[in-house]
């Protein structure tokens, strides 16, 4: 089992400010281009809303950033429940962000299978290749929420894309009332630091499945490359 490294602040805004500090210092740690993939949630909107204010504005570099999303509702992007829109609207619209840096999802005037197949061609470019190399990871960071069921990303219980190990991206259609698209398990995990943020007492239960490897939960089934954080609240940790 991967090691959980598990960082615990007293609640949701110091969490916040903890991954912030932790995301700035590993991009100003590595030089040339570096890749986030990012999660939706209200979580990660706290953290994205810090990135575009002081002090971390100043310090990020924006010019060689990269942004990518670990999954998507298949809605406009103007939707409100887009997350490309949630990003954008809490710090890419805020930030100095070259727009070639900004990859989303496409999802409109195609089908969801279509969409995740364009998103697939848009990473192995970004990669420069079309296998992934342990060696050399996709991402330099992979930001990832973790629902009461269990899933991550758009990766739920019972879904045929759990078991998908070529593609990078997949449609994933039934799961809820929208399609989504999700990058896959390999993808995902090829990143040199997950980390998962988690808070609020309603999580308790699954977290605590989640850090004892919990193997029934398709978040437990993700093995990074890299290293695995849990940046979680005082609530959400017990």
């Amino acid at each position: 089992m991967t090691e959980r490294r598990l960082i615990v602040s007293p609640d949701p805004a110091a969490l916040a400010l903890r991954v912030a500090d932790w995301l700035v210092e590993k991009a100003l740690a590595k030089q040339g281009a570096f890749a986030v993939s990012l999660a939706g949630g209200t979580t990660p909107r706290a953290l994205y809303e810090l990135l575009a204010q002081a002090p971390f504005m100043a310090r990020l570099p924006w010019d060689r950033v990269h942004w990518f999303w670990g999954d998507e509702r298949f809605v406009p992007q103007a939707d409100k429940l887009s997350n490309y829109r949630m990003v954008w609207d809490a710090m890419l619209s805020k930030a100095p962000v070259p727009l070639e840096n900004v990859h989303a999802v496409p999802t409109e005037g195609m089908t969801p299978q279509r969409s995740a197949a364009l998103y697939e061609a848009n990473l192995q470019r970004f990669y420069g290749s079309d296998q992934l190399d342990l060696a050399g990871p996709l991402f330099d960071v992979t930001l990832l929420g973790l629902g009461a069921d269990g899933h991550t990303a758009s990766l739920f219980p019972g879904t045929q894309v759990l078991a998908e190990r070529v593609r990078w991206a997949a449609a994933v259609i039934g799961a809820k009332d929208e399609p989504r698209i999700t990058l896959t398990y390999p993808t995902l995990e090829s990143s040199r630091a997950v980390a998962f943020l988690v808070d609020g007492d309603g999580k308790r239960e699954i977290l605590g499945r989640f850090l004892k490897g919990d193997s029934s939960l398709p978040a437990s089934r993700l093995k990074p490359s890299g290293e695995l954080y849990v940046f979680a609240d005082k609530a959400a940790a017990g």
